[in-house]
């Protein structure tokens, strides 16, 4: 199934470095094929975006751009039950974010009036990819963030949206869709087109043609991150239940081939407990080849004896998902500093996180956790610095000013303050 290593053993440390190593993704392959795609969207525009969808969807694409009414007419053709499943989660998520709003601050101090003024980015891309699932979650998760934040303008990017994906779009807040996916639907958001004006920031997952065009973008807009494949790791006590835990893992390794499903045990016997009960749940899943695939090539239980050790170890991973089912999970989750979401005890799946507890599932993977933060309302934020003196302060501060400037070579910068003197 996957490997067991324990904490003594020759390659514990080199398998947990090598994985904490899992981010250094070479995009380097794929980025002369992405320039030629963000060159021919920047230059030619909805015809470009239209040629490549050809070539690499095999459709014919009618128009970039979906007309309101046709999006909404189509999000209005999903079933019943699934707008009520959509609706109650965005309720969630949407109260959520409301307690990150920021509203600034201004203060004076010695005539001196300083603040931050804090205003939503004027429109923002949300990308929701194609491919081997679609997610509507991920459309309230990416879009609910920037509508709360208050960004005026939400563009929705997704190849051939189903009813559902455009349901959960229109919940969300998202007031344009565009029918494309891959690189051309990243420079699309980035430079414009005849049909699509550009935006400020792009968000959302997507494969590596993406995440190599959202890097090569960067500047232009704002990106949130360059997203990897998904990943879990589960750090279980003796007394943790293998069916709890071999359930998340597989709710992980079910998304793709390259995902990351990782263990942290305390013992030899609790791993091989639960790796059993992997291998009896497993077979009955649906996308069983491509769980099996995820755990038999990025799979691994380590083997900590300790909580210390456990909380080493996830810290050095810095993991998108953390499930502490340990008796006190959030005494162990003050020795992780590094990860994206934390889940504590044993009747907090992932999954719920995944869905409708609140907070955005949009998180940073491949180690990333170490310097960046899951989405949320501050992603879609700007902050300007507001300063203004009165004529007293501006003299008060001179020499100050004046000195500093003069230590630096920049005469005019204290002549800009000598000026004002007096």
């Amino acid at each position: 199934m996957f490997p067991i290593v324990e904490r003594g053993d020759s390659e514990y440390e080199a398998r947990l470095q090598a994985l904490a190593r899992r981010g250094d993704a070479d995009l380097s392959r794929v980025e002369p094929a992405v320039r030629k795609i963000l060159d021919a969207v920047r230059e030619r525009g909805d015809e470009a975006i239209g040629e490549l969808t050809t070539r690499f969807e095999g459709r014919v694409l009618e128009r970039v751009r979906i007309p309101d009414a046709a999006w909404r007419a189509e999000a209005a053709r999903a079933p019943d039950d699934v707008r009520q499943m959509l609706t109650d989660a965005a309720t969630r998520i949407r109260r959520y974010h409301e307690h990150q709003r920021d509203d600034g601050f201004v203060y004076e101090e010695g005539g001196i009036r300083l603040g931050q003024r804090v205003r939503p980015v004027r429109a923002a891309g949300v990308y929701a990819p194609g491919g081997k699932a679609r997610y509507p979650s991920s459309v309230l998760m990416s879009a609910i963030p920037a509508a709360v934040a208050g960004v005026q303008r939400i563009v929705l990017a997704t190849p051939r949206p189903t009813p559902e994906v455009l349901l959960a779009a229109e919940i969300a807040g998202v007031t344009e869709v565009i029918d494309a996916g891959g690189a051309q639907a990243i420079a699309a958001l980035a430079y414009g087109t005849e049909s699509v004006e550009r935006v400020d920031k792009i968000v959302g997952p997507g494969n590596i043609y993406v995440a190599c065009a959202k890097r090569l973008v960067f500047g232009i807009v704002d990106i949130e991150g360059i997203a990897g494949p998904s990943e879990i790791l589960v750090v279980a006590d003796d007394d943790a239940d293998p069916r709890f835990v071999a359930a998340d893992l597989l709710s992980q390794a079910e998304h793709d081939e390259d995902a990351y499903a990782l263990l942290v045990t305390l013992s030899r016997e609790q791993a091989a407990r639960i790796i059993e009960q992997v291998g009896l749940q497993l077979e009955a899943l649906p996308r069983k080849a491509v769980a099996a695939a995820s755990l038999r090539d990025h799979g691994v239980a380590f083997v900590a004896h300790d909580l210390p050790e456990a909380g080493r170890v996830a810290d050095t991973l810095a993991v998108e998902h953390v499930s502490l089912q340990v008796a006190d999970p959030e005494a162990l989750l003050e020795a992780i500093g590094a990860v994206g979401a934390a889940f504590l005890g044993a009747y907090t799946p992932e999954a719920a996180g995944d869905y409708a507890a609140g907070p955005s599932h949009v998180l940073p993977t491949g180690g990333a956790a170490r310097f960046t933060s899951p989405l949320g309302v501050y992603d879609f934020l700007v902050r300007t610095s507001l300063i203004r003196y009165s004529r007293e302060a501006i003299n008060a501060q001179s020499d100050l000013l004046e000195g500093l400037a003069r230590l630096e070579g920049l005469d005019a910068h204290a002549k800009a303050v000598a000026v004002r003197g007096g």
